[in-house]
């Protein structure tokens, strides 16, 4: 009876390659027999829908001649002795599977499951990430300015450089992998003996050892220690933004470091507040001053006192505008807006009451 592979992985006679590759990779991690819960069967099965599906040449022959196709069925093919996995043909692979431990690589198929390709490296290792908090001042944030914070942190060991090594100290090959900076591994499952390569934990895949470890580090190339590092504050930071410093994080032996992160916190300004790259703050105007108008002192940002014209005010409040006031933003400035608003008297004398009284008269 001919066997519906594209039923077996779960997949549709028109699915591309990499769809079915995606359903042999989930079935396979499903019900390899080393894993809990597998079933051996089942992954012979889908194991011998993925030898016809997977490779293009069989796959034409499956869809035009079924599962009797040449190469397909062995006693299709001539009477051939009856391959003892239903028909999975390994000859796509290495030669002699099965029959004396030879090197077998099923690539990225099987890679989640035997812990990668038999002669991958692994991916260069990094530190961790560190996150820290700062707090400045309301005009460090709209100017910007530099920071120099302490951090207890693994970082590269100074006197060897990070090898590990005592200085000038000879390098030998490492005997744990005889110099490959690679261990061969060999593991049995069903189907057959797999191998696999994983970098030497001794050298950590270089090869080679010292004869002499760093005094310092005691070999780790790394250690903790308290680090000063210097931050650049840009101006127009915002509250809760954070800044990226690329390596400043934990090192790593043969590795990457990680990245500091800053939490900048600012604080509240007792005048200014901010809204993007302009800065308000709140005036209030006497009521003479309002209806005449004048001219009032007031204090920048950068703590310099200038002159304000506040013209007749037509409303109880209004907003004026002085240019180039604000906060930086590349070459150019925000502004500074002034919130004037009417102060009413809370107490009126005997003779400001008549004065009022005159102009009440006068209809205003």
């Amino acid at each position: 009876m001919t066997k519906d592979y594209y039923n077996v992985l779960g997949v549709g006679k028109k699915a591309s390659s990499d769809d079915i590759k995606k359903a042999f990779r989930k079935l396979a991690h499903k019900y390899h027999p080393d894993k809990g819960g597998g079933d051996s069967t089942k992954f012979k099965e889908i194991s011998e829908a993925y030898s016809i599906l997977g490779n293009e040449k069989k796959r034409r022959e499956y869809d035009a001649y079924g599962q009797s196709f040449p190469g397909g069925n062995p006693e299709a093919a001539g009477g051939r002795q009856e391959n003892p996995f239903g028909g999975f043909d390994f000859s796509q692979f290495q030669q002699g599977f099965g029959n004396g431990g030879v090197d077998f690589d099923l690539g990225d198929i099987f890679g989640d499951i035997f812990g990668g390709r038999g002669n991958a490296r692994r991916a260069r290792a990094r530190g961790r990430d560190i996150s820290i908090d700062v707090e400045i001042s309301f005009k460090d944030a709209v100017f910007g300015t530099k920071r120099k914070v302490l951090i207890a942190k693994i970082s590269t060991c100074v006197l060897c450089k990070g090898s590990g090594a005592k200085p000038n100290t000879e390098l030998t090959s490492c005997k744990t992998c005889n110099g490959s900076g690679q261990i061969h591994e060999v593991r049995n499952s069903i189907l057959g003996q797999f191998t696999n390569m994983r970098e030497c934990s001794t050298c950590e895949g270089t090869g080679k050892i010292p004869k002499e470890t760093c005094p310092e580090c005691k070999g780790h190339g790394v250690l903790r220690k308290e680090e000063e590092i210097q931050i650049s504050i840009p101006n127009g930071i915002d509250n809760g933004e954070m800044i990226r410093m690329p390596q400043q994080g934990e090192a790593v032996k043969n590795g990457t470091a990680g990245d500091l992160y800053i939490k900048v916190h600012v604080k509240p300004h007792s005048v200014f507040r901010r809204e993007g790259s302009n800065l308000i703050m709140d005036l209030p105007v006497k009521f003479t001053d309002a209806i005449l108008g004048t001219t009032v002192p007031i204090e920048t940002i950068e703590e310099k006192t200038i002159e304000v014209k506040i013209p007749v005010m037509k409303r109880a409040e209004e907003l004026l505008r002085v240019r180039g006031k604000g906060v930086p933003s590349g070459s150019s400035r925000g502004d500074l807006i002034i919130r004037l608003e009417v102060a009413l008297p809370q107490k009126l004398s005997k003779k400001a009451k008549q004065v009022i009284e005159e102009l009440k008269s006068e209809g205003l």
